[in-house]
């Protein structure tokens, strides 16, 4: 675990580099943030945690979240992901000590890329006041009763199946039940795969596995390695896998114009708004055999699309801005109206602010944060969005438009 601090060839410092008092390297050396800013490729990784600087470039191999998570941060402060990740950061904090090399210079900021200190001094004492009143602990009742729902939902269509056999009208009964268990499976497994169920890490993983794995037919290692980057850098073009959309759209105000220039055109992207209904949420659709999980998996991924995408597709997507956390989440992600329909379709990520904000945090705890957020956000003048349901669905349609008349624009006259 130690290897993360060795030094590879590429980092070593030019002269005078990250010296320390005593002309060695190791934890009494001292560094700029220009220093560490240099240190930001594939070959050559540090980041920064609560002043302290770190070499992960052996170690992020072996990064039990996946490599990629982890390089994202390359060059930069980490502090605020590191705790948001972490459900006991001070335990992880052991492992961290062979890859020390040094420390910021006093004369350093704790932020870089020119960061609000005070906004992000504000955001760092919501997260010491959550964690006071318990607001990231679970209620086990909640998610079991959760669990029992879904299970009920599976057995009684099966059921159904069984008893009555396979007429067209039970088929469709039958498929709105199994759409409505695998689409709230989908959620639970989110709630697992963030570590915010169950006290231990190991029990989520457990759960996690199971429910994803048994119950969704899907890898828990896959959803890890591309969830956690979106986590990390939402709607980031080249770091959240949930914007690279394989040349089949173009998304945001940048993209489209980029593809104009360049006269891309792998699709008629000035149709994307229309064409999305047939090919977006199918693509999420592995091919099968039978009608009755065609039409189960139809009506889940419809479910699963507008659900996930109406948080963030019609927000800012851009290249890497470095900006703070709470302004990075801010940008990228937006509510919808909390009423009880909406929590329970949703899996209350309707809240996708305080998700994002507070990735481990049980979701039946959003609803007492979210004032505290709003709040914060008034103080520095950050917009938080909120949007009925039917709003946030047209939006979706509307980025799609908006996106595409820029590429046919710029396709067109750039």
């Amino acid at each position: 675990m130690g290897g993360g601090g060795q030094q590879t060839e590429s980092s070593e410092p030019a002269k005078g580099d990250g010296v320390g008092p005593d002309g060695g390297r190791g934890g009494s050396a001292v560094y700029t943030w220009e220093e560490v800013q240099k240190h930001c490729h594939r070959s050559d990784k540090w980041l920064v945690i609560d002043r302290k600087v770190y070499n992960i470039t052996q170690w992020a191999k072996r990064h039990p979240g996946g490599i990629r998570v982890i390089s994202h941060f390359a060059g930069e402060d980490a502090t605020d992901a590191f705790v948001a990740f972490h459900p006991d950061p001070n335990f992880v904090r052991k492992f961290l000590k062979p890859l020390l090399i040094g420390e910021l210079a006093t004369t350093e900021p704790s932020q870089d890329h020119g960061k609000n200190a005070v906004l992000v001094q504000d955001f760092q004492a919501l997260r010491d006041r959550v964690e006071r009143e318990g607001l990231l602990r679970a209620r086990p009742l909640f998610f079991s009763l959760y669990l029992g729902h879904i299970l009920l939902l599976e057995a009684l269509a099966l059921g159904l199946l069984w008893v009555w056999g396979t007429s067209w009208s039970l088929t469709l009964l039958c498929s709105l039940m199994l759409a409505t268990s695998q689409s709230q499976a989908g959620w639970l497994q989110h709630d697992y795969g963030h570590l915010s169920v169950c006290k231990t890490s190991s029990w989520n993983h457990v759960l996690h596995k199971f429910v994803i794995g048994h119950l969704k037919g899907a890898s828990a290692n896959w959803w890890n390695h591309r969830h956690f980057q979106h986590h990390a850098k939402p709607n980031v073009f080249s770091k959240d896998p949930d914007v690279n959309s394989l040349h089949v759209f173009v998304l945001g105000d940048k993209q489209p114009v980029e593809y104009g220039i360049k006269k891309l055109k792998y699709m008629p992207y000035h149709h994307q708004h229309q064409y999305f209904f047939l090919i977006g949420p199918p693509l999420v659709i592995p091919v099968f055999f039978t009608i009755q999980i065609f039409q189960t998996m139809f009506l889940e991924s419809h479910w699963f699309v507008w659900v996930t995408q109406m948080n963030h597709l019609p927000m800012e997507i851009d290249h890497e801005r470095h900006q703070d956390w709470l302004t990075m989440q801010l940008s990228a992600t937006c509510n919808i109206e909390q009423s009880t329909f909406n929590d329970w379709f949703s899996g209350h990520l309707n809240f996708q602010i305080e998700h994002h904000l507070f990735p481990t945090m049980p979701r039946h705890n959003y609803h007492l944060v979210a004032p505290l957020v709003r709040a914060l956000c008034e103080k520095h003048g950050l917009p938080y969005q909120v949007k009925t349901l039917q709003k946030a669905i047209i939006d979706v349609v509307g980025s799609l438009k908006k996106s595409g008349d820029l590429w046919l624009d710029a396709y067109l006259h750039k």
